[in-house]
């Protein structure tokens, strides 16, 4: 989506002056994969407005591969409004999405012969939420991808709004981990989806579904992390000032999943990725605390996590 965010502290509906930026989980994990030289293609859809060539235009600077990101000739393109905090809490959000191109993706979609030649899908359950014909194009890459030996991950990221009850929020997303290597949930989220009350309770509920890794995000306090091989917690990296909160958790997951696509171990991973998401609380727009390697490694070193 296009995102304007809002460049003084109040009520959206008093706002004057936005700056324009992008945003997108999915958008936001692919830019901070590409930032850090991994080849990164994306699908999606955009209108053939002002938002969607730029949000073209963007991808092209980032180096993604959007060669399988449509031009929808009769949906706009999808945007939102953020706006500027000044005490580290979570900005108001309001969206303009409904009837876009990306909601309007679906199976046909699915470019099986370019995903073949991929080694990792990254999914979120955001996608699945805009409408049955994304739901039923997520599931059948993610299918797709097991069945063929790639890794997936998923970010259920949710939006109980977009979901006509938890019920079928519930199923879809706990559908959607069982088909994925690496489940990334928030505490809160792990909790309303698999009922139980401790990351570890979570873990072990998705490792009994099928996934291989459970990457639980602890906001400050870190993550959690457990496989077939044990589990630990991953301490947190202390940020004295909050820009903005939005887009840290897709900070976090690119750091988790270019670490373990580079070999190294889960712990090592949920290390990057808390690196990463607390870098990215650091800036305002959604992509632009996203580090290339130089400036994670700086990060990194100063911050002293090894």
């Amino acid at each position: 989506m296009a995102l304007f965010m809002a460049k003084q502290a109040g009520a959206l509906s008093q706002v004057h002056d936005f700056s324009r930026a992008t945003a997108g989980a999915e958008l936001n994990v692919a830019v901070g994969l590409s930032r850090l030289g991994l080849r990164v293609g994306y699908v999606s859809r955009v209108g053939a407005d002002s938002f969607g060539e730029h949000l073209l235009d963007f991808m092209d600077a980032q180096g993604i591969d959007r060669s399988h990101v449509r031009i929808d000739l009769e949906h706009p393109t999808g945007f939102m409004l953020k706006s500027r905090e000044l005490d580290g809490c979570d900005p108001r959000i309001e969206y303009f999405r409904s009837n876009s191109a990306a909601s309007h993706l679906c199976a046909a979609d699915n470019p099986t012969a370019y995903c073949a030649t991929s080694r990792h899908l990254h999914l979120t359950g955001i996608s699945a939420a805009l409408a049955s014909g994304v739901n039923e194009l997520v599931t059948e890459m993610a299918i797709q991808a097991r069945l063929e030996k790639r890794s997936v991950s998923f970010d259920p990221n949710l939006r109980p709004r977009l979901w006509a009850s938890q019920k079928e929020m519930v199923a879809c997303m706990n559908r959607l981990a069982a088909c994925s290597d690496l489940v990334l949930p928030g505490l809160a989220e792990g909790q309303l989806l698999t009922g139980e009350k401790t990351a570890q309770g979570i873990a072990d509920f998705y490792l009994a579904q099928g996934a291989s890794q459970v990457v639980i995000k602890l906001g400050a306090d870190g993550a959690y992390v457990a496989s077939q091989d044990g589990c630990a917690t991953v301490p947190g990296v202390t940020v004295s000032k909050i820009v903005d909160t939005v887009g840290a958790g897709d900070g976090f997951a690119v750091g988790v999943i270019s670490a373990l696509l580079e070999g190294m171990s889960l712990h090592e991973a949920a290390q990057r990725g808390n690196a990463i998401g607390a870098r990215v609380l650091q800036f305002p727009g959604d992509c632009d605390g996203l580090p290339d390697r130089a400036q994670m490694t700086e990060f990194m070193e100063r911050e002293k996590i090894l």
